[in-house]
């Protein structure tokens, strides 16, 4: 088990500064080769002790550093970032299988958010406001938590940990990051770039684990005022029910069923090039992954055409081969969810168009390959058409108008992304206006987000907060209101004095 991307064999925990070796473990496994690249710890609940008390003791130093100063470490940060990129994204797609070009783009926006977050250094803008009274001044400033804690997941394992630390560490926080176990790689490498950029021990604290023994931990735990968690509906769920029982301030992140909706006058070549990218980038892996077309009836049978052809110039693979466009699922329990779901459509009356089957013949056979999908002929109510999947299967539904196109689009429990193809600028405003999600795309596909804009959804996606731009601050900040009293006298607000 060595590898000449990686300079250790197995992965310690990062606390307080120090690299601390756990005694039990578990294999890292490559998904386009099966093979096992290192291994990963898996923590007890004393682990998350030690990390959180030393998180507590840090922070309360860090929060009295000025903001400006903290922001000295977060461009060090982008600049290492930089200067590893392609070291990274070669790593990255060793442990998460996503081709080279979607790595370099994941790398990518951690090194965005690192410079973005920095700038927010020398803002963190609080509002002043008129006092009611005379000789009185009034504002609100941005507090820090305390300590907070970040769960991630696999799909994206370097991108939305910048989301989540970047703001926590710029506002004044210290952080124990639980990362998935699948890819456990990127937390080794940022832990080490955030040490070498400078930060003071204790600030960063990164604990491997389960989410039973560790995430469990996390939200459990008295001096962890914040839990920030991306995966499933079902943990994040029980992750609300926990938090809310504590009082405790929790941000969601969780699934989608997002929609790319063809009207009759789009661009069909844009659409087509629009929805490959959206259902089979990273394999269909995404939150913000299409997994359903709705197409106006009279184009319908038009872009199907041009999705077969298309979906057969699609190269599948090992991701580190730059020729490669679709890599493997994450594991064989990812695998057996799409079979189960093919078989699924099949029952429910959906026509299978491509696809529908495991790839295990020749250079696929010790990966966990699936071949690209596509249904036609779906429903609204086909359970395909309603749940997530999170793999490369891709459902058509056929629709007679924009009032029915949207009402589909709308019909699921999710609401992360959406998008609309259309040459009507009507259509496109009311698009805008009427579609539940938190992100919307105009002739572009469901994925695509900027740092710089709120990145979530609405219903069953999420419970209101943001990852991302500057509303991400508002997960790790507290509001306060300060009044300034100079008037030498006790004056009472909103009390009538003669």
């Amino acid at each position: 088990m060595t590898t000449t991307l990686l300079d250790v064999n197995v992965l310690n925990n990062y606390i307080n500064g120090e690299w601390i070796d756990v005694e039990r473990t578990t294999p890292v496994i490559n998904p386009a080769t099966g093979e096992a690249v290192v291994n990963v710890p898996l923590s007890t609940k004393e682990s998350v002790d030690d990390a959180v008390a030393a998180a507590k003791v840090a922070q309360k130093e860090w929060a009295l550093v000025p903001a400006p100063q903290r922001a000295e470490v977060l461009y060090q940060v982008g600049i290492i970032m930089k200067e590893r990129k392609e070291h990274l994204s070669k790593l990255l797609t060793m442990e998460n299988g996503k081709v080279l070009e979607e790595a370099r783009g994941e790398v990518q926006e951690g090194i965005d958010m690192a410079f973005y977050m920095a700038g927010e250094g020398r803002r963190l803008f609080g509002q002043t406001t008129p006092a009611e009274l005379k000789d009185k001044f009034a504002m609100s400033v941005r507090a820090p938590i305390g300590v907070v804690g970040i769960i991630t997941p696999w799909n994206f394992p370097i991108a939305i940990a910048t989301w989540k630390s970047f703001p926590a560490i710029i506002a004044g926080n210290a952080v124990v990051w639980k990362p998935a176990t699948e890819t456990p790689i990127m937390a080794y490498e940022l832990a080490k770039i955030y040490e070498e950029a400078g930060l003071p021990k204790g600030i960063i604290n990164v604990v491997f684990g389960s989410g039973s023994t560790v995430g469990d931990a996390m939200v459990q735990h008295n001096d962890i005022r914040v839990i920030s968690f991306t995966g499933s509906n079902e943990t994040g769920s029980h992750i609300a029910g926990e938090c809310g029982r504590q009082l405790k301030k929790v941000s969601l992140e969780m699934g989608g069923k997002n929609a790319v909706i063809v009207m009759d006058d789009a661009d069909l070549n844009l659409a087509v090039e629009g929805i490959l990218w959206s259902a089979f980038g990273t394999s269909g892996q995404r939150c913000t992954a299409c997994s359903r077309v709705i197409v106006h009836e009279n184009v319908k049978e038009e872009l199907e055409k041009r999705l077969l052809e298309e979906m057969r110039n699609l190269s599948i693979g090992n991701g580190m081969d730059e020729a490669v466009k679709v890599g493997p699922i994450i594991n064989e329990a990812g695998i057996e969810k799409i079979k189960k779901y093919i078989e699924i459509g099949k029952n429910e009356g959906a026509k299978l168009l491509a696809g529908g089957h495991e790839l295990t013949d020749g250079t696929y056979a010790n990966g966990n390959y699936f071949a690209p999908t596509l249904f036609t002929d779906a429903t609204v109510d086909m359970r395909i058409a309603q749940e997530e999947i999170f793999g490369p299967v891709v459902s058509l539904i056929p629709v007679k108008s924009f009032e029915e196109a949207i009402e589909v689009n709308n019909s699921v429990t999710y609401g992360l992304s959406s998008s609309i193809f259309t040459k009507d600028v009507n259509q496109v405003f009311k698009a805008q206006r009427d579609l539940d999600t938190g992100i919307v795309y105009v002739n572009a596909g469901t994925t695509g987000a900027e740092i710089h804009l709120p990145f979530g959804g609405s219903k069953g996606t999420g419970n209101g907060h943001r990852d991302s731009g500057v509303q991400a601050l508002d997960v790790f900040t507290e509001w306060k209101a300060i009044y300034v009293d100079y008037s030498g006298k006790l004056q009472r607000a909103q009390i009538d004095v003669d």
